[in-house]
C-alpha cells in the first residue's frame, strides 16, 4: 500500500491527499480476456493433436484456465474463460464428439458443474480483489489522517489553519465552524435543535457558508459544533475523512480553549505579583518620603520653636527632595500600568538626541556627567517626552549604582546599527561601576528588579540616590519599544555597565 503523498501549496504548507489505490488495472483486465479467449481453444488444440481423451483431465486443465484467468484479469476474464471452455469441453470431448448435443446425462450435469465451479472461482477473486482494494483505501486514509494529525499538532494550533486544510483536502471551495450559543445536552439535541441558536467560529475559503441552506453538506461533529462545506459533491472516500475530521475539530476546539485558560491564568499570576509589588512599594518606597515631609512641616509648623535660617532651608531642601522623589515614584508606577495595559501611544516625530538632554539631566549633578555625542547626528524616530524619561532613568540608575564613577553619554550611527531593516543611530550611557553579571543582565529590565541598590544616599546622585522601586529601567525599556526602538545592556570595557538605546533614523514621512 502506498502511503500519504506530501503536496507543497505554498503559504498553507503541506496539504495530504490519499494515494491512488491500485487493483486490477484496464490492462490486466484485457490481458484476462485475451487469454481467456486464447487459452480453452489451445488446451483443445493440443489434446486433439496428442489424441489425449480424458474427459475428466480435459475439464480439469480447462477449470486451471479458468482459475489463471481469474487470477490476472478477475470476475469477467474469468467468466469468458469460463462458458468457452465449457463449450469447447462439450463440443470436443463429450460424446457424441462434434456437437453441442450431450448424449449422456452424467455427463451434462459433469459439465455444468464445471461451469458453475470456474465461475464460482472468478466470483471468489474478484471478491477478493475488491476487498484488498478497500482495505489499502481504509489504509491510506487511517495514515493520511494519522499524517494530518501530526501535523495538526504540529502547526499553531488556530481553527483557520485546521480549516484551510480540511477545506484543500476534500477539494471543497469554503469551509465554516458553526458553534452553539447554548450548550445542549446530548440527550436533548433533537429536540433542542431547534432554539439552538449557532455562530461561525472559523472560516476557510471565500464566501463561506454561514446557514445550513447556504452549504452543500453539512457534518454534526457533536451537539455543539457543525461543519459546512461549500464546493460540489464529496466522494464515499471522502465523506469517510469528512467524518474523521470532526473528531479534530474538537480536539483543535478545546487545545484553543486549554491556550486561552493557560494565558488567562499567566496573566492573572502576573497581575497578582505586580499588585504584590506594588503593595511592597507603598508600604515602604512610598511611606518613607511622606514621613520625611510630614516631620519636616510638623517641624517648621512647631510656634514655640524658633529655627535658625539655615536649619530652616535645610527643613525645606528636605520637603522638596521628598515630593520630587514621589512625583518620580508615582510616574513611574503609572507609566508601568500604562506599559503592562499595552496603552502607551507615543507622538512619533524627528529628534536629535542632544534635543532631550537638558531636560532628561535636570536634578543630575554636572559634575558626574560627560556629554561625549558628536554633532550633526542625524533625528531618530521618537517621542520627546518618552525619549526624556528613558535618558532620565538610564542616568539616574548609572548615578546610583556606580557612585564613584563619571557617566559618560556618546551615540553613533552609521553601517551595522539598524532595527530589522531600517537604519538606526544608538546612544550609549556609559559607567564604571561595579557592574552587573550575566544573570543580572536578563533579569534587570523586569519590573520591581534592584540589584545592590544601597539605602543611603549617594554624593552627586540626586533626589533619588537613596530609593527607588526598580521600575526606572523596565519603564525605559517598555517606552524604548513602544518607540519602535531598543533598549539593551552590555559589559563596559574596563567594568561597569554600558546602556544602549537605538531607535530608528527619523524618515520625515508618516510612520
Amino acid at each position: 500500500m502506498a502511503g500519504p503523498e506530501a503536496h507543497n501549496s505554498g503559504d498553507d504548507g503541506v496539504l495530504l491527499r490519499l494515494p491512488p489505490v491500485r487493483g486490477i488495472g484496464t490492462g490486466r483486465v484485457v490481458t484476462g480476456l485475451v487469454l481467456a479467449v486464447l487459452l480453452p481453444p489451445g488446451i483443445e488444440l493440443v489434446v486433439t493433436v496428442l489424441g489425449f481423451r480424458n474427459f475428466a483431465m480435459i475439464m480439469l486443465l480447462q477449470l486451471a484456465v479458468a482459475v489463471a484467468v481469474a487470477a490476472i484479469g478477475g470476475l469477467w476474464p474469468a467468466v469468458v474463460a469460463a462458458v468457452l471452455g465449457s463449450v469447447l469441453l462439450n463440443y470436443f470431448s463429450a460424446d457424441p464428439v462434434g456437437s453441442l448435443s450431450i448424449a449422456d446425462p452424467t455427463t451434462l450435469f459433469t459439465v455444468v458443474v464445471f461451469l458453475a465451479v470456474a465461475c464460482g472461482v472468478a466470483l471468489a477473486v474478484g471478491l477478493a480483489s475488491r476487498r484488498a482494494q478497500e482495505a489499502a483505501r481504509s489504509g491510506a486514509e487511517a495514515t493520511a489522517l494519522s499524517e494530518l494529525a501530526l501535523r495538526i499538532l504540529s502547526s499553531d494550533g488556530s481553527l483557520e489553519t485546521f480549516l484551510e486544510k480540511v477545506r484543500s483536502n476534500l477539494g471543497m471551495e469554503a469551509v465554516s465552524l458553526l458553534g452553539s450559543q447554548s450548550p445542549v445536552a446530548p440527550g436533548l439535541a433533537a429536540t433542542a435543535g431547534a432554539q439552538t441558536e449557532w455562530r461561525v467560529l472559523a472560516s476557510a475559503g471565500p464566501n463561506p457558508p454561514v446557514t445550513h441552506a447556504a452549504a452543500d453538506h453539512a457534518a454534526v461533529v457533536d451537539p455543539h459544533y457543525t461543519l459546512l462545506l461549500r464546493g460540489g459533491p464529496l466522494s464515499a472516500q471522502h465523506q469517510r475523512m469528512l467524518a474523521a475530521f470532526g473528531a479534530f475539530v474538537v480536539a483543535v476546539r478545546e487545545r484553543q480553549q486549554l491556550v486561552k485558560s493557560r494565558r488567562d491564568n499567566v496573566r492573572l499570576a502576573e497581575g497578582s505579583k505586580m499588585r504584590t509589588s506594588i503593595l511592597r512599594a507603598v508600604s515602604h518606597d512610598l511611606r518613607t518620603p511622606l514621613a520625611g515631609i510630614k516631620l519636616a512641616v510638623s517641624s517648621l509648623r512647631q510656634e514655640d520653636v524658633s529655627f535658625p535660617p539655615d536649619v530652616e532651608r535645610e527643613l525645606l531642601e528636605t520637603i522638596e527632595e521628598y515630593a520630587d522623589r514621589l512625583d518620580h515614584l508615582v510616574d513611574n508606577l503609572l507609566d508601568m500600568s500604562r506599559i503592562t495595559a499595552d496603552a502607551v501611544n507615543p507622538l512619533l516625530t524627528g529628534i536629535v538626541w542632544a534635543e532631550v538632554l537638558p531636560q532628561a539631566l535636570r536634578g543630575v549633578s554636572k559634575e558626574r556627567l560627560r556629554n561625549e555625542l558628536p554633532p550633526n547626528l542625524p533625528p531618530v524616530q521618537a517621542d520627546a517626552g518618552m525619549l526624556e524619561r528613558v535618558v532620565a532613568n538610564i542616568v539616574e540608575n548609572a548615578v546610583k549604582y556606580a557612585p564613584d564613577s563619571d557617566v559618560v553619554l556618546t551615540a553613533r550611527t552609521g553601517a551595522g546599527i539598524t532595527l530589522g531593516d531600517r537604519p538606526a543611530s544608538e546612544l550609549r550611557i556609559v559607567d564604571h561601576g561595579r557592574g552587573v553579571g550575566h544573570k543580572e543582565v536578563v533579569d534587570i529590565f523586569q519590573p520591581f528588579q534592584r540589584f545592590g541598590d544601597s539605602t543611603s544616599p549617594a554624593p552627586g546622585a540626586g533626589i533619588s540616590a537613596g530609593g527607588g522601586i526598580g521600575l526606572g529601567l523596565a519603564v525605559a525599556k517598555g517606552f524604548s519599544e513602544a518607540m519602535g526602538g531598543r533598549l539593551a545592556a552590555e559589559p563596559t570595557q574596563g567594568g561597569g555597565l554600558t546602556m544602549v538605546v537605538t531607535l530608528p533614523l527619523w524618515t520625515g514621512g508618516p510612520q
